[in-house]
């Protein structure tokens, strides 16, 4: 038997587990199975590499050696696979645009068709912002467009190259026939006895939003995670009042209004992979959506926000 990857996996997945159970559970494998395919590793390469006892196994000089290199190799390969698919698909002179929930996406799309007619535009939006960037490293998506909550830090900060768009105040999102939809600002305690909706996310938002509250003199007694459009059906309905950000739309039934203070703020971040063939192509984007978050703000109820310096200097 030829020694491949998988088998290279299996070995690091027994001596991270400490137990040939614990391993087969992780591997999604029956023990029995494991057992026999770790036999079969060992008669390949000549020796035992693990020591079975009672409270688990652990490596043999044979498996250190092996497990040494295994350590090494492993995510080389991972790098390699990574390297080879943005080499591939980087090439293109299309856009792959990868974003979160919100009206930056469809304005860049628009923006890059009126400006660069021929070329193809694809996009991809998942609620989570690590999925987004992980589809940039792996090569998947050229750019992504994600924001995170104040000075957080971007998801794969050490991989990406990211530059801020621009940063709005958190608004809060109301009932037309509201109390307090007449008023021009509102504080965050007037809104203690309200039940919440927000649509979900992989950041820190939620809990600085709960932080928020606590600063406030009161603790949410309802949050309702859930998508756009049931957000807003909610706020309309007046089951809930919004979370949104300063570029959400103006929408029949519903007004937003800035938070007394700002205690919340969201930052619109662009990346891109630095060693990527679309990295020469993110100057005119970072342009592009910058762009599309003024028309965005210009068409919304928001009109409170603060630009981002204009030099790009990736973060």
């Amino acid at each position: 038997m030829d020694l491949e990857l998988r088998h290279l996996k299996t070995i690091r997945a027994i001596a991270d587990a400490g137990s040939l159970t614990r391993a087969a559970t992780a591997l999604g494998l029956a023990q029995p199975a494991l057992s026999a395919q770790l036999k079969r590793i060992e008669r390949a390469l000549g020796g035992e590499l693990f020591e079975r006892g009672r409270e688990g196994v652990r490596t043999t000089a044979l498996g250190d050696l092996v497990l040494e290199r295994a350590r090494v190799v492993l995510p080389a390969v991972c790098e390699l696979q990574e390297e080879a698919v943005r080499f591939a698909r980087d090439g293109a002179e299309g856009y792959r645009l990868g974003g979160t929930h919100g009206p930056l996406l469809g304005g860049l799309v628009d923006r890059i068709a009126r400006t660069d007619p021929g070329a193809p535009v694809t996009t991809y939006t998942s609620w989570s912002e690590r999925e987004i960037a992980g589809g940039v490293v792996a090569g998947r998506l050229d750019f992504a467009l994600v924001g995170v909550c104040g000075e957080s830090g971007p998801p794969e900060a050490g991989r990406l190259a990211w530059t801020e768009v621009a940063r709005d105040p958190v608004y809060v999102m109301l009932a037309a026939d509201h109390p307090l939809a007449p008023r021009t600002e509102i504080d965050l305690a007037e809104l203690a006895a309200e039940a919440w909706t927000d649509v979900p996310g992989d950041g820190c938002f939620g809990d600085c939003f709960a932080a928020a509250c606590v600063r406030a003199g009161f603790t949410p007694a309802c949050v309702y995670e859930t998508d756009t459009a049931s957000c807003v059906h909610l706020v309309q309905v007046g089951r809930a009042v919004g979370l949104c950000r300063a570029t959400f739309p103006v929408t029949p039934g519903l007004v937003t209004r800035p938070l007394a203070g700002a205690p919340l703020v969201w930052r619109h971040l662009l990346g891109w992979h630095p060693e990527g063939r679309a990295a020469g192509r993110a100057a005119a984007v970072l342009h592009h959506t910058r762009a599309a978050h003024e028309e965005a703000l210009a068409r919304s109820a928001g009109r409170t926000t603060t630009p981002a310096p204009r030099e790009g200097t990736p973060r």
